[in-house]
């Protein structure tokens, strides 16, 4: 490539002009001092949605049509050489000065443009003000992540930009200041450069809207990369960035990573900074939802995380507590020989389908071949923590999610579900549950139906409670009766859902969305894909003697259709333990590696 002219801080020199304030008195609305708490949209259609999310769109397309050459060249031998770099040597070259932060930025800008070509997969293009940031000495150079460009979800604030989240009452209000995950990147020397997409409501599998349009899976374009941090992991898979950030309600980095075939750690709360954002449930807390690193590859997801936390996260944020990072807890964890590690096989709701119990299966095999103790761990009722998680997220009726939508605005097909049962007639929705349970006989789906309505504070305190006792059940089955170090289960029943199937597959969440209530600290790596032979159902499955919620997830499991789609398992730590999850992660790695099993990542071509 050719080298650019220097600047004076003798970096290369922008190759943009200056770009115009994006916030003005005169221009839009100055933003209140919490920008990520905005008041619910009324509905109204001034400034229809069409027209709005065509401007982001035409923005968009604009901005990366108008990148210089320098973004639109062929790959170099240099740029493959970054690309196959992981960022622990990229730091040491950046403060080396051996490779110029403004280099990597451009390498990983121009896969990141032929990822979003092929699924779709970005929302606001940041490459000519991280230009500008590098130049003007904003990100700091002797920092951890020192030159590494790091993708972010689209509900993550980034100062002069939209936080859309998929609905179009929010286009049109750039933020006045960067949010505090934004701040500590900088700080740590990390260059944001792309925000991803994500589905309307936040509340889905799938990643889909229309202020952005649809993302699909790098792998299969029918099928979903994941929700609600879909863009992100298809971003990763792809190659075109190594590390991201996305946020987890009920499995949202862990969902995209097991659909795309990437790596995730859902962090528990107070890890990891959660202001600075924007939510489609401001105020929710009844399961909380964390913001939590994403990746490419193990190395680079573990290197990240402890670099992040050294940053002490909770001088730019007070909701985070202050645990430094425990490097003696991971070195305790990998220098153990034997570990006993509990298998939950199945969450009695939806069984696992073939390619997820073929992934799990392996994994198992693969640690006992190592010499550690592998078991089958039969859990406390993991489906009555589907019933109060999901009654929890919507003691508010659905009502706050729904008041962000203009007339006429797409909806994902799986939230449309959840808010026409929530406004059913009280009567109407009790006769329904009874037909349910004793005409067709599905208890599991009865008692899910039974307590689908809004709820009164009084109620919902009673939720609670019931959470913080279920909680402390599994604390004691943990620690007395299982005594593991730690548990391997599937991410989720199928691979990745076909586009629009979350209308069906809802409710099937119940490998995830049990962490989110206990709080746990929760690894997902890739292990293998879908094979067409391998993973056919048997003769002897019958569709008709399932539940309700395991009809919603079958509906579309199809070995042939989905052959190829990755298919990753889920380590899981209790609360606060992400050191020992991670360490737990490269155990299983090794195994896997050392017994012929490790995964293939997709190629940068």
């Amino acid at each position: 490539m050719r080298r650019l002219p220097v600047a004076h801080n003798g970096l290369p020199a922008r190759l943009f002009p200056a770009p115009s304030r994006l916030v003005s008195s005169q221009s839009s609305p100055q933003l209140p001092e919490l920008p990520w708490c905005p008041s619910p949209h009324s509905g109204s259609t001034d400034s229809p949605f069409p027209h709005n999310s065509q401007r982001k769109q035409s923005e968009r397309a604009s901005k990366i049509a108008s990148l210089p050459p320098q973004y639109q060249s062929p790959l170099s031998s240099s740029e493959r050489s970054i690309l196959g770099k992981p960022i622990q040597e990229l730091v040491q070259d950046v403060q080396k000065q051996v490779t110029s932060p403004v280099d990597v930025l451009r390498t990983y800008a121009k896969v990141a443009v032929e990822a979003h070509h092929k699924t779709n997969c970005l929302t606001e293009i940041l490459f000519p003000e991280a230009e500008e940031w590098i130049e003007k000495g904003d990100v700091n150079l002797e920092g951890p992540l020192a030159g590494i460009p790091v993708s972010l979800k689209d509900s993550i604030a980034v100062e002069g930009f939209d936080v859309t989240i998929g609905y179009s009452c929010h286009t049109g209000q750039p933020y006045s200041r960067d949010g505090s995950l934004v701040r500590l990147l900088k700080n740590a020397g990390a260059i944001p450069f792309v925000k991803t997409n994500l589905p309307i409501t936040l509340l889905s599998f799938e990643s889909t809207n229309d202020v952005w349009g649809r993302t699909t899976n790098p792998h299969n374009k029918d099928y979903s990369p994941g929700g609600s941090t879909g863009g992100e992991a298809a971003l990763l898979a792809f190659g075109g960035s190594r590390i991201g950030i996305g946020s987890d309600v009920a499995g949202s980095v862990r969902a995209p990573a097991h659909f795309s075939g990437c790596y995730s750690l859902r962090c528990s709360t107070g890890r990891w900074p959660k202001m600075g954002i924007n939510t489609s449930m401001p105020g929710q807390e009844g399961i909380a939802s964390v913001f939590s690193p994403m990746a490419r590859t193990y190395n680079d997801l573990h290197y990240f995380t402890r670099s992040f936390i050294r940053m002490k996260p909770w001088q730019y944020d007070h909701s985070c507590h202050p645990i430094e990072w425990r490097d003696h807890v991971v070195e305790e964890f990998k220098d153990k020989k034997k570990f006993r590690v509990g298998v939950m096989r199945t969450d009695g709701v939806v069984d696992p389908a073939p390619a997820c119990a073929r992934a799990l299966d392996q994994v198992a095999t693969a640690l006992a071949a190592e010499g550690h103790e592998v078991f089958d761990a039969s859990p406390p009722s993991p489906f009555r923590a589907l019933v109060i998680a999901s009654q929890l997220l919507n003691s508010d009726g659905c009502r706050t999610f729904m008041s962000w939508f203009r007339t006429g605005e797409w909806n994902d097909p799986g939230a449309v579900q959840m808010a026409f049962y929530m406004k059913l007639p009280r009567p109407l929705k009790y006769l329904h549950y009874l037909w349910v349970k004793y005409v067709r006989r599905d208890h599991m789906w009865a008692e899910l139906l039974h307590g689908w309505y809004e709820r009164s504070a009084f109620e919902q305190w009673k939720l609670v409670a019931q959470r913080e006792a279920y909680k402390a059940i599994w604390h004691d089955w943990w620690r007395e009766e299982a005594k593991m170090d730690f548990m391997i289960t599937v991410p989720n029943a199928t691979p990745a859902v076909p586009h629009d199937g979350m209308k069906e597959a809802v409710s099937s969440c119940g490998y995830t969305f049990l962490f989110n209530l206990l709080d746990y600290a929760c690894g997902i790596l890739p292990v293998t894909h879908v094979d067409r032979t391998r993973d056919a159902l048997p003769a002897s499955f019958n569709f008709r003697q399932l539940n309700g919620v395991a009809k919603g997830a079958y509906k579309y499991y199809d070995a042939v259709k989905m052959e190829g789609l990755p298919v990753g398992v889920q380590v899981v730590g209790r609360r606060l333990e992400e050191e020992k999850v991670l360490a737990a992660m490269e155990k299983i790695e090794d195994a896997l590696e050392k017994n012929g099993g490790k995964y293939q990542l997709l190629e940068v071509e």
